[in-house]
């Protein structure tokens, strides 16, 4: 028997069923193409779009928007108040601090560990009395609105893995991301827009930043049309998204008629769910050619939108400009979106390179932030901000009394959350003197994980999906805790 037969007959009952789900899927949708109904935002939980046909309790977050700062901003110059270590000025890192933790390889070399204390001020701000450093003024303005955790802890000390694991739950590549996850167990809010956008943007820091893969948006072992959609800055939003030159709509539609027909006679013979999920994107592809470019046209946005975003948000491209979008995302009925923003790897030159990161992002995190509320749309999203892990309490190569550069430190980082019922305006955890240990309340990224599951009513131990003989999760099989604490 040849391997292609013997898995035509190997077809458990379990995987029968599955497929004959996704087909009465398909039959829907096919009616939804049919009656040319103008897509629009709708309940998809209520729908039952997803896997789990509804959630596991009620959901205080319909949306999310992930804000991440990929490189590790350092928490030290921003979140994570030392003023003791002004004291500690090129002493040495004591022994008792570092316990003997893992280095990376760009350090461990070094002949001393010298302590470089932050050069900015920082100041008490909000209901909790947050300390936030001079370079997020903006950020300051909604210190009531975040719930700072100054506790996350990783044990990938290197980029690709760290990010690979915070936005997958292994550091290993091939599984889920988070959006993945969000839009194979929820679905669709929006019949014509993707559930899940990314949105990569330019930086004004370090220019060497770490590269980023679409994997990291990727769907695994998932059907893959729950993976992220770039959105670009110049021509087509989405590659291929025009028609090629010639070809009318009407003959684009003759076309996927004809290229779906012989997929689901390709389904009839060998039972593949990915022939469904290609017909699936075919046709999503199809009705983003007309969503898509109104939704990324910002020439009707008024000025004191741009204004509150700041200048930046009329450049393509930009971490503002990206803002924008994603609340114009989100407002049109996309389950999730990322933003990912680069440049935040300062191993050396510190002070020249961060202040201009942070100028990227303030300004435009508090124009978000402040922009949903104003629309009504704050307490039903879910928006989180932070990088892959920290950065070190001691330089990295030439320590002066201006200049200084930190190397990755996994063992304790600060992120913020908002929204969705996050009780705005609180701190949680805390560390050593010299941020280098937690001392309370640690967040591991599986916690983080299960609590953005939680706020879109989703128990992490029930979502899974068969693969390999393991039921997958996006938390792992390892215990993962949701925060409690910063909920309302």
């Amino acid at each position: 028997m040849s391997p292609l037969d013997q898995y035509v007959k190997s077809e458990t009952r379990r995987q029968f069923l599955g497929k004959a789900a996704k087909g009465l899927g398909l039959a829907a949708l096919s009616s939804i193409v049919g009656q040319g109904i103008k897509g629009s935002v709708m309940e998809g939980a209520a729908l039952g779009t997803g896997s789990l046909r509804s959630p596991h309790f009620p959901a205080k977050a319909k949306r999310g928007i992930y804000l991440f700062m990929s490189g590790a901003p350092s928490q030290l110059d921003l979140y994570d108040y030392k003023p003791e270590m002004k004291a500690m000025f090129d002493k040495d890192l004591p022994d008792s601090i570092r316990r003997g933790q893992r280095l990376t390889t760009m350090t461990s070399g070094q002949i001393r560990f010298p302590v470089a204390p932050s050069i900015y001020e920082f100041e008490q701000v909000g209901h909790s009395g947050a300390w936030i450093s001079e370079l997020l003024p903006y950020t300051k303005k909604i210190a009531n609105d975040i719930a700072i955790i100054k506790s996350m802890y990783t044990e990938a000390i290197n980029h690709d893995p760290a990010i690979t694991y915070i936005q997958t739950g292994n550091q290993i590549p091939g599984r889920p991301s988070i959006g993945a996850w969000l839009s194979y167990g929820l679905g669709s809010l929006n019949n014509n827009l993707p559930t899940f956008v990314v949105l990569n943007s330019t930086w004004t820091g370090r220019k060497d930043a770490q590269a980023l893969f679409s994997r990291l948006w990727g769907a695994g072992p998932l059907p893959s049309e729950h993976q992220g959609v770039a959105l670009r800055s110049k021509g087509d939003p989405v590659l291929y998204l025009s028609n090629p030159h010639g070809v009318d709509r009407e003959t684009r539609r003759h076309m996927l008629d004809g290229v779906n027909a012989i997929n689901q006679d390709l389904y009839e013979e060998f039972r593949d769910p990915e022939t469904h999920a290609r017909i699936s994107q075919y046709e999503m592809a199809f009705r983003m050619q007309s969503s898509v470019p109104d939704l990324t046209d910002l020439s009707e946005e008024p000025d004191y939108i741009f204004d509150l975003y700041g200048p930046d948000s009329r450049v393509p491209g930009t971490f503002a400009y990206n803002c924008l979008m994603a609340r114009r995302l989100a407002e049109k009925g996309v389950r999730f979106s990322q933003i990912f923003h680069r440049g935040w790897d300062q191993h050396g030159g510190l002070p020249q390179d961060l202040p201009n990161q942070c100028k990227d992002v303030d300004q435009a995190c508090y124009a978000l932030i402040t922009d949903l509320k104003q629309r009504g749309m704050f307490d039903d999203t879910l928006i989180v901000w932070g990088g892959e892990f920290g950065r070190t309490i001691y330089c990295q190569g030439t320590l002066t009394e201006t200049n200084y550069g930190r190397d990755h430190h996994p063992r304790c980082f600060s992120i913020w959350m908002a929204g969705a019922g996050v009780k705005g305006g609180s701190v949680y955890g805390d560390t050593d003197e010299f941020g280098y240990n937690i001392t309370e309340n640690p967040v591991h990224i599986r916690d983080l994980g299960a609590t953005i599951l939680n706020r879109f009513g989703i128990d992490h131990k029930k979502l899974s999906f068969q693969h390999q003989g393991l039921d997958l999760r996006l938390t792992g099989v390892e215990e993962a805790h949701v925060v409690n604490d910063i909920l309302a």
